[in-house]
């Protein structure tokens, strides 16, 4: 998240909106197109929110090679391969996800990639943990989901999955 923030100030800057440090990490989970329109509205800003929101993806496509990984989790994935479905379900778009996989070398772990694009509803609605689940053939409740933001959390719940807070595990 401290690379996506770095990215975010760079256009913040660009584009003269107020987003506080807190602000964002509240939002953590919620696509930088959604972020990008509720800041647009409060603001009263006019830029296009789906441009900037490129924008921003274009600022934090540089960083992905810091990108470190949450050690706990890949480990998990890692012990896991091949004996149970693995997904992905994260509230950024389908090109960053797999560029950040593959630069940690764990692409090759996952039967699914759910991104922001997949699904209608974001977190902290379920339906990124239901598509997950349903896209590697699991019902919900024998789900097990890692998640690094409260909005993600509220959304694992609401799916009926068990929830694991990884800030907990670093």
């Amino acid at each position: 998240m401290p690379l996506h923030w770095r990215a975010w100030q760079v256009v913040a800057a660009r584009h003269r909106f107020q987003l506080p440090e807190e602000r964002f990490y509240a939002l953590g989970g919620v696509p930088s197109k959604d972020i990008l329109k509720m800041l647009r509205t409060e603001q009263g800003l006019a830029f296009d929110h789906l441009a900037v929101a490129l924008e921003k993806e274009a600022e934090y496509r540089p960083l992905i090679a810091q990108v470190e990984p949450i050690n706990t989790v890949v480990g998990v994935a890692r012990q896991n391969y091949g004996k149970v479905p693995l997904a992905v379900a994260s509230g950024g778009t389908r090109k960053i996800i797999e560029q950040v996989l593959a630069h940690l070398d764990i692409i090759k772990l996952f039967n699914a990639i759910v991104s922001c694009e997949d699904v209608l509803h974001q977190k902290p609605a379920p339906d990124i943990f239901l598509e997950a689940a349903r896209r590697i053939g699991v019902s919900p409740q024998f789900c097990r989901a890692y998640e690094d933001t409260d909005l993600g959390m509220q959304a694992i719940r609401a799916a009926g999955m068990e929830a694991v807070d990884v800030r907990e595990l670093r």
